[in-house]
């Protein structure tokens, strides 16, 4: 007697599957883990345990873990070591002179001009007072030549002209000077926090630089196509084997109704 060949069960099957899954992962990762050695260190993968999880049947499936290694030559492991060592000593400058900081910011910033202001006037006297009064003599003598009397409007307008340039000439000195001196003030103010921030730029902490997990690249197998494809083809080869005895059951009937 044929029977019709009993359907698989999809548990089973997705177990099955679950596990082939499982081991094609760990191939692709144990194909793709290729230790490199280069002139400048090496990298290599040591398996370092086991990480468990449970799976949708409720197993326990355990997994290796791996460890990637980074390993620099000696050469360059000793200029890391220089230099992990000169960035720890700027840093530790760097903490070490900010601790006046508090003290000093919390004071508001005054300029003091007094001392450069008198510097100027001493500048001033020394440089521009010779020269203006040439200036001033010579005025007066042409002033006299040309006939203009001394108190007259046109003398008066001449010496005021004259009197103006040498105040603008002053003015001018002492913004400039000023100017200059406000801005070296503000230098040295601001001396400290440049040198702070200079050390601790050179004192960076360098974020690790870590190698990408391989990517693994080998097919799976489909074990449940597989499956469902050997009950379709028994299924299929069930149905045919009952179709033939359905043909010779009702050969005989054929031939009685021939004979009618």
């Amino acid at each position: 007697m044929v029977s019709t060949p009993k359907a698989p069960d999809p548990k089973e099957t997705a177990a099955a599957q679950a596990g082939m899954n499982v081991d094609t992962a760990q191939a692709q990762q144990l194909t793709n883990m290729v230790d490199q050695v280069g002139p400048d260190g090496s990298l290599t993968y040591t398996q370092s345990g086991r990480n468990t999880f449970v799976n949708s049947q409720g197993q326990t499936v355990t997994i290796p873990k791996y460890t990637a290694t980074t390993a620099l030559s000696a050469a360059q492991q000793a200029i890391k070591d220089q230099t992990d060592s000169a960035s720890l000593n700027l840093g530790t400058i760097a903490n070490e002179q900010s601790n006046f900081l508090k003290d000093y910011l919390s004071e508001p910033f005054k300029a003091d001009t007094a001392e450069a202001e008198a510097r100027l006037a001493e500048l001033g006297s020394a440089r521009l007072d010779p020269q203006f009064a040439k200036q001033e003599e010579a005025l007066r003598t042409r002033l006299a030549n040309q006939g203009v009397q001394e108190g007259s409007e046109a003398w008066k307008s001449a010496m005021g002209d004259f009197s103006q340039g040498r105040n603008d000439a002053y003015n001018s000195l002492f913004l400039s000077g000023r100017s200059q001196a406000m801005s070296e003030a503000y230098a040295e103010r601001n001396q400290p926090l440049q040198e702070i921030g200079a050390l601790l730029s050179g004192s960076q902490v360098q974020s690790p630089q870590f190698v990408n997990t391989p990517q693994a690249s080998v097919g799976g197998v489909d074990y449940a196509g597989m499956v469902s494809d050997k009950y379709k083809a028994e299924t299929a080869a069930a149905q045919s084997k009952m179709g033939g005895l359905f043909g010779l059951l009702s050969a005989p009937f054929g031939m009685f109704s021939l004979g009618a």
